[in-house]
């Protein structure tokens, strides 16, 4: 069975090429996944790295976690499984001041002239 990879501290320039290349030394990867910024396309740093069992994966964090690729030292480890969020993102605080919301906008108190 397939095992992902987290791996991180990338170069900005890194591509998916590379690291199947680079990878393809410990094993069969199966898919490379360059993480990116939704807003500017550029690379966030780091990536998923599918291998074909968990045998390989293994091999792969021995022979790469804290080792030297393109200048940097890679960390590898086993990816966890992604953490369920609640839908329409942000960090859940109150938006106070919006319209027909009093509580945010100074509690409805105008200043004395």
């Amino acid at each position: 069975m397939a095992t992902k990879l987290f791996v991180g501290n990338l170069t900005y320039n890194t591509t998916e090429n590379e690291l199947q290349d680079y990878f393809g030394q410990a094993g069969t990867v199966i898919s490379v996944n360059i993480m990116q910024d939704r807003a500017t396309g550029r690379s966030r740093g780091f990536a998923f790295i599918e291998m074909g069992s968990q045998a390989e994966a293994n091999k792969a964090i021995e022979m790469f976690h804290q080792k030297d690729f393109q200048g940097r030292p890679l960390t590898v480890n086993e990816a966890r499984p992604r953490e369920e969020r609640p839908p329409g993102g942000g960090d859940g605080a109150s938006r106070g001041g919006e319209s027909g919301d009093r509580r945010g906008g100074g509690g409805g108190y105008r200043a004395r002239s």
